[in-house]
């Protein structure tokens, strides 16, 4: 059955539309409908009362949510669980995020992606692989006794899933040209992170297929007068995505405004870099042994090193209007079609208009989520 969406604001690649219906058939949009068309014959029509009409969020770093930690439960029903605690809170579309850990785990939670997508899992896409090649200088929160260098016999695990986007941090000084080549030409989608490369080595990569930077700013080499580092290197190349953790702890908002104005914005991706805290009341979880306090929305662990976040997706966007000064119409862009097309997913995710997936989010003025739909089915926020 055809469900009739109208008498909403839509977010169209043109900016707020007014006056349109937008149609959806099973989990895809069949058409956007101007003012006075009519309705196909049977179709259910469902009043959005003047309410924002937008493309649903894409989370492409996502460590947990919902009280689980992909890294302790890489299995079909962890998958499920992170994906409902984001959904409430717009995500349609994400990436579990494996953190550094046992390559037993990886091979794991690698399966367990497929298994998830194979069964249907709503919005789950791929794979976020962060680690455990990364630099010790920039570790971060990752347990540095599961780093390796990154070899030619890794490249055939690393991009084994067989349904779905691999995407996969890396600090390129721990690996080669080479196989950064190979992992890109088996589709993997490759970002620095949690590297301390010279600029020389981010280029040499990206020569060779990296086309992202993960979390940018944190856990990687900054520009300084002689060596610009991995930030020179993201914000001098316009054609790489840099993830934004926009919770105004990672990064000074004023440092993201001054990125903004170095590229162009259709380059940066909101992410939140969430752990299992998103969508409880949990003020401590445990990571590798650890114990991370959460706190006015920070994550921590006992020596005040960051530790992923307790943001969700609508907060990112709240925050990136609020913090960035962005308007409403950019800050939703970089959460849902800029990610799809770092993803290599911008001809079917992103988007509202025909032929796309109906993934979709209703929200108030002030950017509340209100509904979710993903894949045409909706879920009332809770």
């Amino acid at each position: 059955m055809t469900i009739a969406l109208k008498n909403g604001r839509i977010l169209t690649p043109a900016g707020f539309r007014e006056g349109q219906t937008l149609l959806v058939d099973g989990d895809r949009i069949t058409a956007l409908l101007a003012r006075g068309d009519p309705l196909p014959a049977g179709a259910e029509a469902r009043d959005l009362g003047g309410r924002l009409l937008l493309p649903g969020f894409i989370d492409t770093q996502v460590n947990g949510g919902g009280g689980v930690l992909f890294n302790d439960s890489p299995t079909v029903d962890g998958i499920r669980a992170i994906g409902a605690a984001h959904r409430r809170f717009g995500t349609t579309g994400f990436l579990p995020t494996l953190i550094s850990d046992d390559l037993t785990v990886l091979a794991s939670a690698i399966q367990a992606v497929d298994a998830a997508i194979a069964a249907g899992v709503p919005g789950v896409l791929g794979i976020h692989i962060e680690g455990p090649f990364l630099s010790e200088a920039r570790k971060g929160v990752h347990d540095a006794s599961h780093f390796l260098e990154l070899d030619h016999g890794m490249v055939a695990l690393l991009s084994s899933l067989k349904r779905g986007v691999t995407l996969m941090t890396l600090a390129p000084e721990v690996t080669s040209p080479g196989v950064i080549q190979r992992l890109a030409a088996a589709g993997v989608v490759l970002a620095a992170g949690h590297t301390n490369a010279t600029i020389d080595e981010i280029e040499a990569a990206r020569r060779h297929g990296l086309t992202g930077f993960t979390h940018l700013f944190n856990a990687m080499s900054q520009l300084s007068a002689r060596e610009p580092g991995a930030v020179g290197a993201a914000l001098g190349d316009d054609e790489t995505y840099c993830g934004i953790i926009v919770d105004g702890r990672h990064v000074d908002p004023r440092v993201l405004k001054i990125a903004l104005r170095a590229k162009r914005h259709e380059r940066f991706m909101l992410v939140t870099d969430a752990m299992p805290c998103v969508g409880t009341e949990a003020t401590s979880f445990q990571l590798m042994g650890r114990t991370i306090c959460v706190a006015d929305g920070v994550c921590v662990d006992e020596q005040g090193t960051l530790a992923g976040t307790a943001l969700d997706m609508g907060r990112a966007v709240r925050n990136a209007v609020a913090m960035l000064g962005l308007p409403a119409t950019e800050a939703v862009r970089m959460a849902s079609e800029y990610p799809a097309e770092f993803l290599k997913l911008g001809a079917s995710h992103g988007r509202l208009q025909a032929g796309y997936r109906a993934d979709f989010v209703v929200a108030d003025e002030a950017l509340n989520v209100e509904e979710t739909w993903i894949g045409g089915t909706r879920d009332l926020r809770a």
